[in-house]
């Protein structure tokens, strides 16, 4: 799986407004899972949002969508004379259990760089991941969170969904056994 992280903070780029009008707590309710409409489009989405908001897991989720893209110029180079690939994509907005926010970007980036070492050397084809640090907002608590874009790709949708499910699942297999991210306490260096 190719994994990779990047920092987008100020100068118009998007924030991670967790606790929006629409917000479900699945961390208090999951039984409410299945109100989330992306969700029940796409069960592996489900499974790695369960995973992401249960008690034992170092991290939680604010928000999530499930899309078919189009295929890039590069696609479309990389592949010529061949079928054109299917992606199916998703992002899920991330944010430490302790602390509804990571207090530093610094905190964000070790827990990505973290993601990343664990993902990269996982043999599955077509899959991407990437991580991007945002500024966010919990409530009162201001800080930092993460976006995770995730893409699958294959010869059809069946394939595609195939993909994107092995990199979600992936992912939700590589957090469980992470330490939790470091609160605003730590020292980080």
């Amino acid at each position: 799986m190719e994994a990779e992280w990047e920092v987008e903070v100020g100068g118009g780029a998007p924030v991670i407004e967790a606790l929006w009008p629409g917000f479900v707590d699945l961390r208090q309710q999951p039984e409410r899972l299945a109100e989330i409409a992306e969700a029940a489009a796409f069960p592996p989405l489900a499974e790695l949002l369960r995973t992401l908001n249960a008690a034992d897991c170092p991290v939680w989720t604010a928000k999530c969508d499930v899309w078919e893209t189009e295929p890039s110029e590069a696609d479309e180079a990389s592949h010529a004379g061949t079928s054109v690939l299917i992606v199916l994509a998703c992002y899920v907005d991330v944010l430490p259990r302790a602390g509804q926010v990571f207090a530093q970007w610094q905190q964000a980036e070790a827990f990505c760089r973290a993601c990343v070492v664990r993902l990269a050397p996982t043999p599955l084809p077509n899959c991407r991941v990437e991580f991007i640090i945002r500024q966010a907002i919990a409530g009162e608590a201001e800080g930092f969170g993460v976006t995770a874009y995730f893409s699958g790709a294959g010869r059809d949708r069946a394939a595609a969904s195939q993909m994107l499910a092995a990199a979600l699942a992936t992912f939700a297999d590589s957090i469980l056994p992470a330490t939790p991210p470091a609160t605003a306490a730590s020292k980080l260096q």
